[in-house]
């Protein structure tokens, strides 16, 4: 997972990073946490804990919002904005008018639950499951040959990029294709699995290999949607590939020796 955002003004050090629980719960929508520290940059507050279920903007997938709320006193603060810098994860917000004015702040130590917003988590992992679902449909589509690349997954342009050539001829076959070969995978449905594993047993889920950027020595966090080849990845899914819902495949475009295949959900176009 790769996350911008840095705090420009944090100075107390190396912190110990921040424990994702998203990462084995992706479908928990609240948990509780301990305050760390309050940063202060200008006028952006930013809220850090020892663990957190809301996501981190990176990966091609944007940040979760929600409220971070005080366990044992009337503290709320919004979360409006999340990211992530050397493992510590920054979320960003105000507080609540209703109880900004009878408390400063969070302190360090500060028990809190974390609530995540659902409809907005919800949306964002069935698009990002749907870029994933794409690249299992490409050998079916006869498009083996491409090699996978960067993918955006946001609810604006979502789309998934190969490196490799469709001839231009051959555009609107793909798509259409494509379309009918992620729907046909979206009805028979499958358990989405998301599991940190060494990098031999990573290898043998995606199909025998990883991507060069995933060190040997690592043990990288796979999602496995049904029985498809998995693929190194740090956000968040569907539980079920039936949940992601009627994928449209709105347009492939070429470019540089890339082709770009936009999409989106069918309940999301306008």
């Amino acid at each position: 997972m790769v996350a911008a955002g840095a705090p420009a003004s944090a100075t107390e050090g190396t912190r110990a990073s921040t424990k994702l629980l998203y990462f084995d719960h992706m479908w928990t929508l609240q948990a509780t946490a301990t305050v760390v520290s309050v940063i202060t940059e200008g006028e952006r507050v930013a809220v850090v804990l020892d663990q957190t279920i809301l996501y981190p903007q990176g990966g091609g997938q944007p940040f979760d919002t929600g409220f971070i709320e005080a366990l044992d006193g009337p503290i709320k603060f919004r979360v409006t904005d999340v990211r992530a810098k050397s493992g510590v994860v920054y979320h960003y917000g105000n507080y609540d008018e209703n109880t900004q004015t009878k408390v400063a702040s969070y302190k360090p130590g500060d028990g809190v639950k974390i609530v995540v917003d659902g409809t907005r988590r919800t949306l964002n992992s069935r698009l990002h499951s749907a870029g994933h679902l794409l690249d299992a449909c490409m050998r079916n589509a006869g498009l083996e040959t491409l090699e996978p690349g960067k993918g955006h997954h946001f609810p604006d342009s979502p789309y998934v990029e190969y490196k490799g050539v469709i001839p231009s001829k051959d555009l609107e076959n793909k798509r259409g294709a494509l379309e009918s070969e992620v729907n046909r995978l979206v009805t028979l449905g499958g358990q989405v699995r998301a599991m940190i594993v060494p990098y031999s047993e990573a290898a043998a889920l995606c199909g025998g290999s990883l991507p060069d950027y995933v060190a040997k020595d690592s043990c990288p966090r796979i999602v496995c949607l049904g029985e498809h080849p998995g693929c190194p990845c740090g956000g968040t899914h569907v539980s079920e590939i039936s949940e992601i819902g009627e994928v449209k495949v709105t347009q492939i475009r070429v470019k540089k020796g890339v082709s770009k295949v936009s999409y989106n959900l069918a309940d999301s176009v306008a």
